[in-house]
Parts: structure tokens; sequence; C-alpha cells
């Protein structure tokens, strides 16, 4: 549709990463690169299209974290031609990864950033463009939009498609998996992952978005959405629902496991409204990853603002 590719990256299980191959005229533009590992795919994608290497005109980047951008650099190597857009923030750890890689090592351990992340390459620093808010990548005529959107991080833009009047949302616009989908449409939930969530941001950056009418969303976690305002509504009531949560048990000593505990029943209880028929363990395997670290991104929020 509108000559957008949804890219399954392959990072974590299927249909849980996209990225997405836009086509314009012959000339293409991928938004989010996913991991080193996804390299493949990214090439089948291009193949898929009929387009060649040579054809890539952009990688556009929504935020760096290593899900979104890790494999940035080692797709560039097979791009001859392609120049890299990214949020000012996040230019100079394109240009230099090391403390992307230092960052991620000192959570999860060096072997398993490699196993899953695959390795992580720098791009040449001559052929990174700042997006600064309202840069539009001219792709053959098509113009793509490029909006800062803080909230889930402060290195986050959303693309706005104005050929499709669609955003690339990133993680700015929640998650959504299709296995949670029922007759009354998609099922959405913020994602509040460290370290720079923040409420008011998430907010704003929203109805920023919304005041494009756009028709619909391309969202990395995961895919298109459509029904665009209702699943506005459901973010804002959440993310203000889930800072409730958080309040409420900031002085537990055990905070992020209670505020784990009570985000999961937020969700299941949300789901069940919605139709999903899924089990409530089926349920909470799908989100089990993203419970875990809304309550890690709401604690480090919490202790943010309380300083």
């Amino acid at each position: 549709m509108h000559g957008i590719h949804t890219i399954d990256t392959g990072f974590g299980r299927p249909n849980f990463d996209a990225a997405y191959l836009v086509v314009e005229r012959g000339r293409g533009a991928f938004i989010d690169s996913g991991t080193a590992q996804a390299l493949p795919r990214f090439l089948d994608a291009i193949a898929a299209a009929d387009l060649e290497p040579k054809d890539i005109d952009w990688v556009i980047l929504t935020h760096v974290h290593l899900d979104h951008a890790g494999g940035a650099g080692e797709l560039m190597r097979h791009l001859p031609h392609a120049m890299l857009a990214v949020h000012p923030r996040g230019a100079r750890h394109m240009i230099d990864p090391s403390v992307l890689i230092a960052g991620a090592s000192a959570v999860y351990g060096e072997d398993v950033v490699r196993r899953d992340y695959g390795e992580i390459v720098p791009v040449a620093k001559d052929r990174v463009i700042e997006a600064t808010d309202g840069f539009v990548v001219d792709l053959a005529g098509r113009a793509l939009l490029c909006l800062d959107t803080p909230g889930h991080a402060k290195h986050h833009i959303a693309i706005h498609d104005e050929r499709a009047n669609a955003f690339f949302t990133g993680d700015i616009f929640g998650l959504s998996y299709r296995e949670l989908d029922t007759a009354a449409g998609a099922f959405i939930i913020p994602t509040t992952s460290p370290v720079q969530f923040d409420p008011d941001e998430a907010h704003a950056s929203i109805e920023r978005m919304m005041r494009y009418e756009p028709e619909a969303m391309y969202l990395t976690h995961y895919d298109r959405v459509t029904d665009v305002k209702r699943l506005a509504n459901d973010l804002h009531e959440q993310i203000d629902a889930m800072v409730a949560i958080a309040r409420r048990h900031a002085g537990a000593a055990d905070r992020e496991d209670r505020i784990a505990e009570a985000f999961a029943e937020l969700y299941v209880a949300r789901a069940r409204k919605h139709g999903v028929a899924l089990g409530t363990e089926a349920i909470l395997k799908l989100l089990k990853i993203d419970i875990r670290l809304n309550a890690q991104g709401i604690v480090v929020w919490m202790d943010r603002v309380a300083r």
C-alpha cells in the first residue's frame, strides 16, 4: 500500500520488530534498520521491490535504541548512495556507537549484545544528516517530514509520509501486536522503557501527530494500525493510569516488581475489555518483556523528577 513494504527484522520473535521500505518512482528509503543480523532481510526487501542497493537514497532512524538502529552501520555499508537521517541527539551515536554498545553491554552483558544485535559498526560522518524538527526528506518528490517527538526518548523523531497520510512512529505511538487484534481492531499499550520516558512529553507528541489527522500509523512493534483516534485515546488513558500506579507504589522497597504486577493487571483487564480471547498466561507471555521494561522506565522517570 502506497509503496510501503513491511520488513520483519527477526529480532526477538516473529511479528515483533518491524522496519519499513518506502518506494517512490524507483527510489527507496528505509525507516529504521533493525539489528545487524537483519541485513539479509533488508537486501531481500530491496530485491522484492525490484530495486537494487544503489537505488536506496535514505535510511531514516526514528531513534537509536538498538532494536531500531543497531544495524544502521552494517546496512549503510551495502547502500552506496544512501544518506542516514537521525535526530541531532542521536547523530553522534551513529558516528561513534561505543556509548550505545557500552550501555547495552552493562545491562545485558557483552555476549548477549553480540548474540542479539550482531556487530554494531559506525556510519561515516559525511553520510549522517541531522534531522532537525521539520526536516523534510525528499524521496523522488515524496515528502517525508521528520518531527521531534520526545516522550519515549529525547532523540526520537516520527516521520510523516504525506503521500500515505501516515506516520512511521518508532515507539512514540506505543506497541500493538497482531496476536491481540480483535473484531474491535488493534489493541495498544504505551512503551515507557528506560531511560528517557516522560509522560508529559509523550502526551504532547501523540497530540502533535494527531493534528495531522493521519489515516494510519506504522509502528515498529508492530506494523500498520488504523482507527488512530481511538488508539491515541487509549494511549493517553494508559499513560495516566501507569503514572498513577507508579506513584501509588513509589515508597515500596520492591516498587519495580509491584509496578510491573499492576501494569500486567492493567493490560490484561484492558485486553479483556477489548475482546481479546487469549488466556491470561498467553497475553502476559506476549507482553512479558514490555511489562518489565515499562516498569523499569517509569521508575527511572520517578527518580529523575524526584531529584
